[in-house]
């Protein structure tokens, strides 16, 4: 892993109230879907539970928090690792987001975790709680990303490891571009985001985010790129539902389309995508970026 000195961030940054609250309408309207292609997901991104795993060292019998856990991965697969003598606690903002890990961890018969709705801003937890704190895909749409990360700081054990996983740049990650690409024939290139604004890529830049942790208070900040293969048992059809339907704000755009036309765009969707497909398979180069750091 790469070590990250301390330099200028962009830690100031903070979303308005009007983009956290558009933010998590997007989250409890996508809760449904999320919880919908819960299995698929699990499988696809795999990988980057095992790297959380592998780099924030967590063993059997390890106290765990998962901020951000969504619909509840990689929460479940943690709690599955620590086993009966761990524990793992699984939180979101959203309300929905959080009944859909309860119930995606009862339907797999998952009994040591334990889940609370709250911001990564404000946990309800002791200083000092847990072995490591995780949270995988969730840091780029925090309204305020340093102080995430203190508080996430703040509830883990001395020494113990805070670890992160967020996209790589867009143009290394043809799950996200050639959906973007068909979009943009049919709506037009949008204008360049806000940098700081919540997206996916928010932190593509490498450094960027191992800076915000640096500013944070984390010792031993360190970086590496993930390369791997998104792949899972399905077909273009398939791919296309699961995008089409756990993105709120592809969601949003195809709802404002005629019948006729959103049906030409999952073709063209599919069709772009086929390319990654084997034997109903599908199998897509993806770059992740993971970033752990120490509680001092």
């Amino acid at each position: 892993m790469k070590p990250i000195s301390n330099a200028k961030s962009d830690s100031d940054a903070k979303l308005s109230d009007g983009q956290s609250a558009q933010v998590l309408r997007e989250w409890r309207e996508s809760a449904f879907y999320w919880q919908k292609h819960a299995d698929t997901i699990r499988t696809m991104f795999g990988p980057i539970t095992q790297a959380i795993i592998e780099d924030a060292e967590i063993v059997e019998g390890d106290a765990v928090l998962d901020v951000a856990g969504g619909a509840g991965e990689p929460s479940i697969t943690l709690a599955e690792l620590v086993g009966q003598k761990g524990s793992v606690t699984c939180t979101d903002v959203t309300a929905e987001m959080v009944a859909a890990a309860q119930s995606e961890a009862q339907r797999r018969g998952v009994a040591n975790m334990t889940f609370r709705q709250c911001a990564a801003d404000s946990l309800p937890f002791e200083n000092n709680s847990f072995d490591a704190v995780v949270c995988r895909l969730g840091v780029m749409f925090f309204p305020d990303p340093l102080a995430g990360l203190r508080e996430m700081l703040r509830v883990t054990k001395h020494e113990g490891v805070l670890a992160l996983a967020v996209w790589g740049k867009s143009e290394l990650n043809p799950f996200s571009y050639l959906i973007t690409d068909v979009l943009a024939c049919h709506f037009g290139t949008p204008a360049p985001a806000d940098p700081n604004a919540p997206g996916a890529f928010r932190f593509a830049e490498h450094g960027s985010l191992a800076r915000i942790l640096i500013d944070a208070g984390a010792t031993q900040v360190e970086e590496r790129v993930l390369k791997f293969q998104i792949a899972a048992p399905i077909s273009p059809e398939q791919f296309w539902e699961l995008r089409s339907e756990t993105s709120g704000t592809l969601r949003e755009k195809l709802a404002t389309l005629p019948e006729q036309q959103r049906n030409l765009i999952a073709q063209e969707a599919q069709e772009a995508v086929r390319q990654y497909f084997s034997s109903g398979q599908l199998s897509i180069p993806a770059q992740m970026i993971i970033v752990t750091g120490r509680k001092p």
